[in-house]
């Protein structure tokens, strides 16, 4: 069932699908980690969903947006959403694979890449969703981490950023990744829903061709949290 909802207290809406998919957390929390200045013009979401991420910095920048999103049926929601909301003219949506992406740009063409991708890896002993669409973005199964830092680092520009939300539990991993593809860390932030407890996600910020230097720090988000715009600004 398709419905309309409010993309938290943005001041925009956003179509969902009452059964199969709804954006997450992780998304808003990635967009408010995104830093941009007046040089900063081309931004590329690679598995965009249903577009929240590229709606969310539409309305706070004047940045020229691509969102990719391989299934069609969550490329049609992210397709109406851009309509409802009037973004039409900033935000261009691709019904591809993010692994496809190189073949449609330039080498050294963005700014700024952003990425929320499936998080988990799939083994022979893996509990896969039965229902693709939540397979398809909670897995690995049309593109690996490696696949997403190869990706990123044939399209983004030198010296250009690279905004990755992802899970603690892959640190170790991303942070081996991320210098094989010419990425630099310079700012790592951990989220905790409650500070006795393990952080439940990691932000990160990848420089290519930065100097090796980084800061980290952490957030606490909770029931009490009443917005998240501007969460991170000091």
């Amino acid at each position: 069932m398709l419905v309309l909802n409010d993309l938290y207290d943005y001041g925009l809406k956003i179509y969902q699908s009452s059964t199969n998919f709804k954006f997450s957390l992780d998304s808003l929390l990635l967009a408010e980690f995104v830093e941009t200045t007046k040089k900063t013009h081309n931004l590329l979401d690679l598995c965009s969903g249903n577009a929240p991420l590229p709606l969310i910095l539409a309305q706070k920048t004047k940045l020229n947006i691509t969102g990719i999103e391989i299934q069609s049926e969550i490329y049609n929601l992210a397709q109406k959403s851009i309509e409802y909301n009037h973004f039409e003219n900033q935000i261009t949506m691709l019904n591809i694979n993010a692994l496809d992406t190189p073949h449609y740009f330039p080498g050294n063409n963005f700014d700024i890449i952003t990425c929320n991708p499936p998080f988990f890896k799939t083994t022979s002993h893996s509990l896969i969703n039965q229902t693709n669409s939540k397979a398809l973005a909670r897995h690995e199964l049309s593109i690996t981490l490696e696949d997403i830092f190869k990706v990123t680092s044939k399209l983004l520009k030198e010296h250009g950023a690279f905004y990755l939300v992802h899970r603690p539990e892959r640190l170790t991993e991303i942070l081996t990744l991320a210098p094989k593809y010419h990425l630099e860390a310079k700012k790592i932030e951990f989220i905790y829903s409650n500070l006795e407890k393990d952080a439940i996600m990691v932000l990160f910020k990848f420089v290519k061709f930065g100097s090796p230097s980084v800061k980290v720090a952490s957030k606490v988000i909770n029931r009490e949290t009443k917005t998240y715009q501007n969460i991170f600004k000091k």
